[in-house]
C-alpha cells in the first residue's frame, strides 16, 4: 500500500493546486483523477475551451463586419469550424501538459482512476480496467468539483440535447440552437454560436438574466445581447426537451407552442459531484444541496478529511477552488488560514464582458446597509474610444458612513481585468477615496474605475 501525507481526490483547479502547495510545504502528496487530463471541468470542458471559442468567434464576427470603421476593408470571409475547434483543443492540451509538468516538478504523484473514501485514512482508486489500489493518507482532501444540473423532462442524449460539454464541440453550426438557462454558461456559449451563424433562442424561467449579478448591470447586458441577435425569452418555464423523431430537437414550454430546433443546450447550473464518494465510510453526509460542510480550516466532521472548491459552500468558480486548495494546505501546516468567499470576483466573458466583486445594490438594500453609488460610463473613457468599444459602465458601491467599498460592478471592455484592482482594493478594506486617489495610467480602461470611485462623492472629472 502506497502511503502519502496528503491524498487529493480530484485533479481540477482546487485539487492540483492544493497538492502542489502541500508539496511546497514539505508534505508528500498525490492527486487521484480518473480523466486522462488534469485540470478538471474548467480546463477540459469548461472555462478554457469556452474562452478559446469566445475569442475565435469574436474575431470571426469582427472580421466579417466590424473592421470597416477602422479603415480596414476585408473581402470574402469564411468559417473553418474544424480549424477553430483544433485551436481550442490545442490550447487545452498545452495547458494540461503544463499541469503534468508542474506535478512532476513538485514531486506530486499522479494516480489515475476514480477515487473514493474507503474508511479512515484510506482512498480506494479504481482504474479503468477495474483494478483497485488502496492509498493510505493521514490527510485526504475532497476536491471533486461539480456536474451539470439538468431539469426534469430534459432528455440529454449528447447529440440533439446536450450540456456545455457537447456545445463546446459541435461539428457543424446549428441553424437553430435553443439554450435553456440565462446564466453565464448559456449566454457565453449562446454568444459563440450566434457569432458563427446560429439562430439562438435563450429560455430563462426568471424575469431576468444572470442571477446573482447586480440587477442594473444585468438589465444593460440584456439590452446589448438582444441587440446582438440573441432571442432571450424571460419568464419561460421549460417542461421538456428531447430529440425529435425526424431529426433535431423539440422543446416544450408552459403556455407556448413547441419550439423545433437543431440542438438544445441545457445550461441550468451545476451541483457538487459528491455522490458515490464513500462519505458514509467515514461518517460524513452532505447538506440538501450536496455540499460537504467544513470549518474555517476546510476540515470536515471526519478526522483527517478535508473538502474544498465546488463541493463545499461558496461560489462555484475555478479561482475560488484554487484559493481553497492553497489555504487548505497552509492550514494543515500552520493551523491557520483564511479565504474570504465574499470577495471572490465573478466574470462573464460575453461581449460586453461583465464582472463583479462584493455585494450588489439589491443585497445591500436587503441587508439595510446605507450606501452611496458612483457610476462612470465607458463612452467617456479615452481608451474605450480608441478601441471603439464604449458600451457599458463601472459602478462602485461604498458605505455611506465609512466610504468603505462594498461592491464593484463592471460591464464593458476588459471588465474581467478591471475587477482585479477592485478585488485587491476591497481585500485591504479600501475606501472609494482610496481608489480615487491612486494615479491611473492614461489612456487606460481602469481609469473608469477611478472615475466611478470619484463619482461616489460626486467628483467625477470626465462625466
Amino acid at each position: 500500500m502506497r502511503s502519502f501525507d496528503v491524498v487529493v481526490i480530484g485533479g481540477g483547479p482546487g485539487g492540483y493546486v492544493g497538492a502542489i502547495r502541500a508539496a511546497q510545504l514539505g508534505f508528500s502528496a498525490a492527486v487521484v483523477e480518473r480523466e486522462e487530463r488534469l485540470g478538471g471541468t474548467c480546463l477540459r470542458v469548461g472555462c478554457i475551451p469556452s474562452k478559446a471559442l469566445l475569442e475565435s468567434s469574436r474575431r470571426f464576427e469582427e472580421t466579417r463586419g466590424g473592421l470597416a470603421h477602422h479603415g480596414i476593408q476585408v473581402g470574402s470571409v469564411a468559417l473553418d469550424l474544424a480549424a477553430m475547434m483544433r485551436r481550442k483543443d490545442e490550447v487545452v492540451a498545452t495547458l494540461a501538459k503544463g499541469i503534468d509538468a508542474l506535478l512532476a516538478k513538485h514531486k506530486v504523484a499522479r494516480v489515475r482512476g476514480t477515487g473514493r473514501l474507503a474508511g479512515a485514512g484510506r482512498v480506494a482508486v479504481t482504474a479503468a480496467d477495474g483494478a483497485i489500489e488502496t492509498l493510505a493518507a493521514e490527510r485526504i482532501v475532497l476536491a471533486v468539483g461539480s456536474v451539470s444540473v439538468v431539469l426534469p423532462g430534459v432528455e440529454v442524449d449528447g447529440t440533439a440535447v446536450g450540456t456545455s460539454t457537447e456545445a463546446l464541440a459541435y461539428d457543424a453550426v446549428p441553424r437553430h440552437l435553443v439554450v435553456i438557462g440565462g446564466g453565464y454558461i448559456g449566454l457565453e456559449l449562446g454568444s459563440v454560436w450566434r457569432r458563427l451563424g446560429s439562430q439562438v433562442t435563450v429560455l430563462e424561467y426568471a424575469d431576468r438574466i444572470l442571477a446573482g449579478i447586480d440587477a442594473e448591470i444585468a438589465a444593460e447586458a440584456l439590452v446589448q445581447f438582444r441587440r446582438q441577435g440573441l432571442d432571450i425569452r424571460l419568464g419561460t418555464r421549460v417542461r421538456a426537451a428531447r430529440a425529435a423523431p425526424g431529426g433535431g430537437a423539440v422543446v416544450e414550454c408552459e403556455g407556448l407552442e413547441p419550439i423545433h430546433c437543431d440542438r438544445v443546450l441545457a445550461a441550468t447550473g451545476r451541483r457538487p459531484a459528491t455522490a458515490d464518494l464513500g462519505l458514509d465510510t467515514v461518517g460524513l453526509a452532505t447538506d440538501p444541496r450536496g455540499c460537504i460542510p467544513v470549518d474555517g480550516l476546510f476540515r470536515t466532521a471526519a478526522p483527517g478529511v478535508y473538502a474544498i472548491g465546488d463541493c463545499i459552500p461558496g461560489p462555484m468558480l475555478a479561482h475560488k477552488a484554487e484559493e481553497d486548495g492553497v489555504a487548505c494546505a497552509e492550514g494543515m501546516k500552520s493551523g491557520r488560514t483564511h479565504v474570504d468567499h465574499d470577495l471572490v470576483p465573478a466574470v462573464v466573458f460575453t461581449h460586453p464582458e461583465i464582472a463583479a466583486v462584493g455585494r450588489t445594490e439589491e443585497k445591500l438594500r436587503e441587508q439595510g446597509v446605507a450606501f452611496r453609488k458612483g457610476v462612470f460610463p465607458f463612452r467617456a473613457n479615452g481608451r474605450a474610444r480608441t478601441l471603439d468599444d464604449t458600451v457599458g459602465k463601472v459602478k462602485v458601491l461604498a458605505d455611506a458612513a465609512t466610504d468603505r467599498v462594498l461592491g464593484v460592478h463592471v460591464i464593458g471592455p476588459a471588465a474581467g481585468d478591471i475587477i482585479a484592482e477592485a478585488a485587491a482594493a476591497m481585500a485591504f478594506g479600501a475606501s472609494a477615496e482610496d481608489i480615487a486617489r491612486v494615479c491611473h495610467a492614461h489612456p487606460t480602461l481602469p481609469e473608469a474605475l477611478k472615475e466611478a470611485a470619484l463619482a461616489v462623492d460626486g467628483r467625477a472629472i470626465h462625466s
